[in-house]
């Protein structure tokens, strides 16, 4: 069965009617990424569902704990939680990658995100901030626009057959500087392929900027890294060098927890001096007495 959420309703790629599974699947969309808890006729609105659907659905997902009833209002259960866990992200990708986004964040003390492809959308597994971090309309779990983002972009330029399909449709906007052009977009992709950055301005967000690059194994992306910074403080050129050499320290760090059997030596080095840059962090992820953050902290 074909079928995928977007907004809280089912979109579905055949004409059968949807199943109890479905159904559920559409009232646990239901709920708004602020998690504030919805009334019996607020999750009737907001699931689509009729009231005896939606009471009988209610009462089960209370029972299995994918939902929970306080007060008379309705959130999300932690058994959505411990599941979100098994995800494969959860225990190889974002795990590895996590040390590494802390160091990012450290070196630059901005917003920094780890990001995954889903269909023509990116998801964030890790979002690292500070105390006076700027407004973002990311959260970890939520999803974006692959083109509308440049951790997004990074997954794409990394995948030509995503891309392609992706250039295909119709580009969606969320600010006045969204890209809509697939000539425009086409052109950025085969650039973030050459530097090994994407670029990305106020696209997502008025006043934001961002700077991303594909976490690659065995000449896939697994996911993309990036940082972004309100626009008055935008250098993308001086953050490309630490977002490229996070990515490639992810990378290594995969394979070294057999992500891959391809030895990390065979991926081919990057030119000048990001180059350099980067195989000090393939120097530190060798020798685990030397710190991460040593090669970041040159840029």
């Amino acid at each position: 069965m074909a079928s995928s959420v977007q907004g809280g309703s089912m979109q579905r790629a055949d004409e059968r009617p949807p199943s109890m599974l479905d159904r559920a699947v559409q009232l646990l969309t239901a709920f708004r990424p602020d998690g504030e808890p919805l009334t019996f006729s607020e999750l009737v609105e907001a699931g689509g569902l009729t009231r005896t659907t939606t009471h009988r659905l209610a009462h089960d997902l209370v029972r299995l704990r994918l939902l929970r009833l306080e007060n008379g209002r309705y959130s999300a259960g932690l058994m959505l939680f411990e599941l979100g866990r098994l995800v494969p992200v959860s225990r190889t990708i974002r795990d590895a990658a996590v040390p590494f986004l802390q160091d990012l964040f450290e070196a630059t003390h901005e917003t920094v995100h780890l990001g995954l492809r889903d269909g023509f959308d990116v998801v964030y597994a890790e979002k690292i901030h500070g105390h006076g971090s700027i407004d973002l309309p990311s959260r970890v779990g939520g999803r974006l626009p692959l083109t509308c983002t440049a951790v997004g972009k990074a997954l794409l330029a990394a995948d030509p057959a995503a891309e392609a399909q992706a250039l295909r449709r119709p580009l969606p906007r969320l600010t006045r500087a969204s890209v809509t052009d697939p000539a425009a977009l086409a052109a950025q992709l085969a650039e973030a392929r050459q530097t090994g950055v994407t670029l990305e301005r106020e696209e997502a967000n008025l006043g934001v900027a961002c700077v991303a690059s594909a976490i690659m194994v065995d000449g896939k992306a697994q996911a993309a890294v990036s940082v972004s910074v309100p626009i008055d403080r935008y250098e993308p050129w001086r953050l490309a060098a630490a977002v490229r050499t996070t990515a490639l320290g992810i990378s290594r760090q995969l394979v070294s927890c057999g992500v891959t059997t391809r030895r990390s030596r065979d991926a081919p080095p990057l030119p000048g001096p990001l180059g350099q840059t980067v195989t000090g962090v393939a120097q530190a992820a060798a020798n685990p007495a030397r710190r991460r953050t040593s090669a970041i902290a040159r840029t």
